[in-house]
């Protein structure tokens, strides 16, 4: 595997692997008609602005590493209640 596909494959870099994997299947189901994917393509979306937003907020404040990790951000949306996106 190349570095970067086991850099995007790593749960602690990449927050949104669920995302991204559930909006490439539909793609695959739906070779023909992609436009009914436009909902996995608009949460991944979402997904991507909101931990590039966390990711900013704590390299501005000088927290490391940038990206939470996997345990942290479950414990994030834990306590948000939900993915907010």
């Amino acid at each position: 595997m190349a570095k970067n596909e086991q850099r995007l494959r790593n749960q602690d870099t990449n927050p949104c692997m669920e995302e991204s994997d559930a909006s490439i299947k539909c793609v695959h189901t739906n070779k023909i008609n992609q436009s009914m994917c436009s909902d996995y393509f608009q949460r991944y979306q979402n997904c991507r602005k909101y931990w590039h937003n966390i990711m900013l907020k704590r390299r501005r404040e000088g927290v490391k590493p940038v990206m939470p990790t996997a345990a942290e951000r479950r414990e994030m949306l834990s306590a948000i209640g939900s993915k907010p996106y």
